[in-house]
């Protein structure tokens, strides 16, 4: 098969599993047809099990894509319409992209408060309660938002938290924890945990597709 034809029939998959395509898949097809070919293996092996339903797996990807540590416009765009496709709301999308902004206020009255809310207590929190109780009171009304709201599943809530937390962007092992234990706790089982967990780790494409076509301008650059 030739380049131009393998890129091709890439394409056509890539379309046919996400139902887009761009400049950016583009040029990842032209420059490293395998590399393409590899990632596209594993998208479809995390796409396609059914422990989360279509819809809870792009409402994942977008909060994971529109996460204030990665922000990558163009994935925030493709998932945004791979949700509503799948039957997501725009209220939904919209807290699925601002639950993690909701994740972390007299001192004891303002701890119990958020715990009430949130259902656990970081220690770490503490110094901030003792250093400035009416900021951590504002922003324990700020997070309650996400945990009182009928919108999502509080399951599905915490998956997109844990998601986040465990972006390769962000790693935060305790949130992780307590996030992960949530869901389990909220019915979720082993196996939408696990495919929550490989949905997060395909975040990383994000930087080859973003620099590939970069680099085929700066190719072109240095030879005019």
């Amino acid at each position: 098969m030739s380049i131009s034809s393998a890129v091709e029939d890439l394409k056509q998959r890539f379309i046919a599993l996400r139902g887009e395509w761009n400049q950016e898949w583009e040029a990842v097809a032209q420059m490293n047809p395998v590399y393409l070919e590899g990632y596209l293996k594993m998208r479809a092996t995390a796409q396609s099990k059914n422990a989360l339903s279509p819809k809870v797996q792009e409402l994942i990807s977008v909060a994971l894509a529109a996460a204030c540590t990665h922000i990558h416009e163009t994935a925030v765009k493709a998932h945004t319409r791979a949700a509503l496709d799948a039957g997501a709301s725009e209220a939904e999308i919209f807290e699925a992209i601002g639950t993690p902004y909701q994740l972390h206020g007299d001192r004891l009255r303002i701890k119990d408060k958020f715990v009430e809310a949130r259902g656990f207590w970081p220690e770490r929190f503490t110094y901030l309660l003792q250093m400035d109780p009416i900021f951590f009171e504002a922003y324990t009304e700020f997070s309650s938002l996400s945990t009182s709201s009928k919108i999502l599943e509080p399951k599905v809530r915490e998956l997109i938290i844990c998601a986040i937390d465990a972006s390769t962007t962000h790693l935060h092992s305790i949130g992780i924890r307590v996030h992960m234990r949530n869901a389990l706790n909220l019915g979720a089982s082993a196996e939408e945990v696990i495919q929550m967990l490989e949905l997060t780790s395909l975040l990383g494409m994000h930087g080859v597709t973003t620099s590939t076509p970069l680099l085929f301008q700066a190719v072109r650059n240095g030879q005019n």
